[in-house]
């Protein structure tokens, strides 16, 4: 039987707003036949389920055949994607331009081709000017086969002027794909490995960026060639740690944006995207001031129920906006206060349950375990980071699984769970050894917490401070850092020395940045 997740039909029911609903069943009853009815009374009954069941279908609806199931779904299925185009179709200009294509090859068939000929030019131009060439391509082949076929009296050097356009508009297809395929890769590299861990790293990733990075003159680029450009370096820079760069090019896409307010309201996805890049590198940067800025740029943009266009834009507001009230609350060092919002997060999640994918689950998990560690709650921790751990795909965001382990095991030491300690410190250390991922950080916080049962306690303090000299004389060392921006181990540690709350010693160190 099928499950939710693995189900279409379901699965694009279950992401219908009511007003797509209530749109469907009107465009579905103009249908007016008995198999109409059907499919309707199909979707009535998958609507009104919170899990996918064949059997309780066939019990509530007894019209409808076992057999009839298949077809009847994919009736269902075509039904509402027609249902949505047609509800969507003015919030996304390249359906309109397709319908426009569509509409001038009707004219072509019946043989108005003047008529066929200028609406394609007027398409032409929208493409243009939204920055769509792979239109432009479309529109400008239709246009050739009507002018090599045809005496249509047009321009006496048409022919010359339609091949060098596409020639033009073939070369910046080309260079946006080039583009885009390295901005996605780098993409897929920090999926995989997030920031470098040694020089080996940091040379290979830059060797493929240099190599895969065509020669760009921005002057002359696309809109689309100048925001994969940027996307790319944004991308690198994260991988390299190079967080200045990054920052400055994170920049350089959203003023893209803001340069061209048309781009920002039709392509709002890659926008927002930009927002929260900038968003995390102000974080990294601990740039307080300008990550306050943005944040209520995004709000600000949440706020406006006109740019609420589709559930694609609510998952993603949904995302960026909770992830990076988490990160606000983490440089403030307000944890406990960052706990209030846990519950509508928890609810998000749920929510978005099919449009999110792992990585940024796993994210959101280490997260609230780092809010509740933070607000002296190791247990609460261990419960979310337990969620992070026993995640079966560990070749996913290998750091976060790193970390979440080594924090894990100091969590188990704050709970005081001396029993269960010996046993994290050996799964720790096979993992860290499985992953190839022991860096100087990690091994010398492994090798602290496996002798602390050893240490007396009239030296826990000394050997707080020995532990603390030694990660900041590593963390000197560039490949080194990366550790320290999903773990403040520092900050515990001197919350251990002074026995004071970790949240007050980091509220300290941001009163100091403000």
């Amino acid at each position: 039987m099928p499950s939710e997740s693995s189900d279409p039909v379901f699965q694009l029911i279950k992401s219908l707003t009511r007003t797509e609903k209530r749109h469907f069943r009107l465009f579905a009853n103009r249908q007016g036949s008995t198999d109409g009815l059907k499919f309707l009374q199909l979707f009535d009954a998958l609507d009104d389920m919170e899990r996918y069941d064949e059997e309780r279908v066939l019990a509530r609806v007894p019209a409808i055949k076992k057999v009839q199931v298949a077809n009847l779904k994919a009736n269902l299925y075509r039904q509402l994607l027609a249902s949505l185009r047609m509800y969507h179709a003015g919030q996304n200009l390249d359906i309109q331009l397709h319908e426009q294509l569509d509409y001038a090859r009707v004219l072509y068939n019946r043989g108005l081709y003047q008529q066929s000929l200028r609406m394609l030019e007027k398409v032409k131009a929208a493409a243009h000017q939204a920055g769509m060439p792979h239109i432009v391509l479309l529109v400008l082949d239709f246009e050739k086969m009507i002018e090599g076929q045809y005496i249509t009296r047009s321009l006496r050097d048409r022919a010359k002027e339609l091949s060098e356009e596409a020639t033009v508009t073939v070369s910046h297809v080309a260079r946006e794909h080039e583009l885009s395929n390295l901005a996605l890769r780098m993409y897929g590299l920090y999926l995989k490995i997030g920031h470098t861990r040694n020089q080996q790293d940091y040379e290979r990733a830059t060797a493929f960026f240099r190599k895969e990075l065509p020669p760009l003159d921005l002057r002359q680029a696309s809109f689309f060639e100048q925001l994969y450009y940027y996307q790319a370096h944004v991308w690198y820079y994260t991988i390299t740690q190079d967080f200045r760069l990054c920052f400055r090019y994170a920049q350089k896409w959203v003023d893209l944006f803001e340069h061209h307010p048309i781009m920002r309201e039709q392509q709002n996805m890659l926008y927002l995207k930009g927002l929260h890049n900038l968003l995390i590198t102000s974080h990294n940067l601990l740039y307080y001031s300008k990550f306050a800025q943005v944040l209520a740029q995004l709000e600000a943009f949440s706020a406006d129920p006109d740019r609420r266009t589709s559930p694609n834009v609510e998952m993603l507001l949904f995302l960026y906006i909770y992830t990076n009230r988490l990160n606000g609350y983490f440089m403030r060092g307000q944890f406990t206060e960052g706990l209030t919002i846990v519950p509508d997060l928890l609810a998000g999640l749920d929510h978005f349950r099919l449009q999110l994918d792992s990585h940024r689950r796993l994210v959101f998990y280490y997260k609230i375990a780092s809010l509740y560690f933070g607000s002296g709650q190791p247990d609460k921790a261990i419960e979310y980071l337990n969620k992070v751990i026993y995640f079966k795909d560990i070749s996913l965001r290998e750091d976060i699984q790193c970390f979440a382990r080594i924090l894990n095991l100091i969590a188990h030491y704050e709970a005081g769970r001396d029993e269960a300690l010996e046993y994290q410190v050996r799964s720790v250390y096979r993992f860290l050894g499985k992953m190839n991922d022991q860096q100087q950080m990690q091994v010398a916080i492994f090798q602290f917490l496996r002798n602390l049962g050893d240490v007396a306690p009239s030296q826990l303090k000394d050997a707080f401070i020995q532990l603390k000299d030694k990660l900041i004389r590593i963390a000197e060392n560039p490949f080194e850092r990366r550790p320290f921006l999903y773990l403040d181990i520092i900050s515990w540690l001197e919350s251990k020395i002074e026995n004071v709350p970790v949240q007050e010693i980091i509220r300290r160190k941001f009163s100091k940045l403000k």
